[in-house]
């Protein structure tokens, strides 16, 4: 498999792209047109632990396969669904691409994520409310401005980081990405929910036919205590779950513009994580995680393909992997 060897560019394929669905800013339908637009080749929508959008209304109107809604601008589009793994691990994102996404290992699985979701959030909010940062959930989290208008959404529709673009609103950290370091760091203001575990994710993913891949290592801690394993290093983690199966491995990441906390650059990190698991694994990805943060006024907003693969890796994997995974 071909490495990237040039991350200061624009990439013609964004593999890690979010909508409205979950926590990003854009609808689908907004998120391909401004993917074509911009000339991509091909993007990748992984909403946080829900079924990627099958059918879009195209023109406003009629509504067609969100598949052919994209390929007829010629862009090819991947779907996907990142699952949020690992009760006591942060940051463990596993994405499954082209699931059955109608069989009921999955269709559960959605409900068990969404159910699990209302009673931590709000709960989130009462424990940093007791510690000096008070957050209405009811009047600033279920409500939220967009644009002008205000909207409302639903206690299953709460992700964390509506929670932490509200703190740095209110001023209790500079970003939403201080915010969440702030809450993950302190034992006292982060509240758990069940997630899924790293492992049963990517058996599910297999048993649905699709590829696992592992988002964002490096924002996993170097040294991670896991209810599973016990406690070992990033790198025996990441073993733990090439050897149930991972496929691959986003090594192309913004890094600079999320909550890592070394001191590595996105390329060095790149490099890095591409000399310790070639071989390892069977691909390398990448994605620039987009949410359009630029709607809610965030500084140096993340932007489609700023992190990515070529056109040639997404076909290897995408198109001759995929087609042979699914003979």
């Amino acid at each position: 498999m071909k490495k990237n060897k040039d991350c200061e560019r624009r990439y013609e394929c964004d593999m890690h792209c979010h909508t409205t669905r979950s926590d990003g800013n854009d609808t689908p339908e907004e998120l391909i047109e401004k993917a074509v637009n911009i000339g991509m080749k091909a993007i990748a929508i992984v909403d946080h632990d829900i079924t990627p959008p099958l059918y879009v209304l195209n023109k406003g109107r009629k509504e067609v396969d969100t598949k052919w809604f994209a390929k007829n601008k010629e862009l090819d589009l991947i779907l996907g669904y990142e699952f949020s793994c690992d009760t006591y691990v942060d940051d463990v994102h596993i994405i499954g691409y082209e699931l059955d996404w109608k069989n009921k290992s999955v269709t559960e699985e959605v409900k068990r994520a969404r159910k699990s979701k209302p009673e931590a959030y709000k709960e989130l909010c009462s424990v940093l409310t007791e510690h000096g940062m008070p957050l209405d959930y009811e009047k600033e989290i279920l409500k939220y401005a967009d644009g002008r208008a205000e909207k409302t959404r639903t206690p299953e529709e709460v992700e964390r980081k509506h929670i932490f673009e509200v703190m740095a609103k209110k001023g209790y950290a500079k970003s939403w990405s201080e915010a969440k370091l702030l809450v993950r760091d302190n034992p006292a203001l982060n509240v758990r929910r069940e997630k899924i575990g790293s492992l049963c994710a990517i058996d599910l993913i297999k048993k649905c036919d699709g590829i696992a891949v592992l988002a964002h290592p490096y924002l996993i801690d170097e040294v991670v205590n896991s209810k599973d394993f016990g406690s070992m290093t990033r790198n025996e983690y990441i073993g733990k779950l090439i050897q149930a199966g991972l496929d691959g491995i986003e090594s192309c990441y913004t890094y600079n513009k999320t909550t890592y906390k070394g001191n590595m650059s996105n390329c060095q990190i790149q490099r890095e994580i591409e000399k310790e698991y070639s071989g390892r694994v069977k691909f390398f990805t990448g994605g620039s995680d987009y949410h359009n943060d630029s709607k809610k006024g965030v500084e140096n907003p993340r932007y489609i393909g700023e992190a990515g693969i070529s056109y040639p890796v997404f076909k290897e994997i995408f198109h001759s992997y995929l087609h042979e995974k699914k003979r």
